[in-house]
């Protein structure tokens, strides 16, 4: 069983930052990739950033610049760094890893984080 946990969400003024963090933790030997989704109101859950277990890393077009994404693999940790935050940014977000267990490689969720960006 795997399970990962999100931190770090809140209300934030546009203009601001946030971080948001996930740590996985459970029965598995490797995490791979480990990515960031969101999914606002009324909207299909997309792909906000990724990064590789060996650093590469990818971009939405509509955060690249504004979002920073990070990871320890020593500490199956992945951090979501948030500045420049916009109201449009407001979701729920969702940290995602592949790992690869006994029986091959399988993909876990966490059970996401509210980030609300209002004045």
């Amino acid at each position: 069983q795997v399970q990962l946990v999100e931190s770090g969400g809140g209300l934030v003024q546009p203009g601001g930052s946030l971080r948001l963090s996930c740590v996985a933790s459970g029965r598995f030997f490797v995490v791979d990739t480990m990515d960031w989704y969101r999914q606002a109101p009324g909207k299909e859950r997309e792909s906000v950033a990724g990064i590789t277990d060996g650093g590469s890393t990818n971009y939405a077009d509509s955060v690249k610049g504004r979002f920073t994404i990070s990871r320890d693999n020593a500490k199956n940790t992945v951090w979501l760094q948030m500045n420049s935050l916009k109201p449009e940014d407001t979701a729920v977000y969702y940290c995602h890893a592949r790992l690869i267990g006994a029986t091959g490689p399988f993909g876990s969720w966490g059970q996401g984080t509210q980030v609300t960006v209002s004045s």
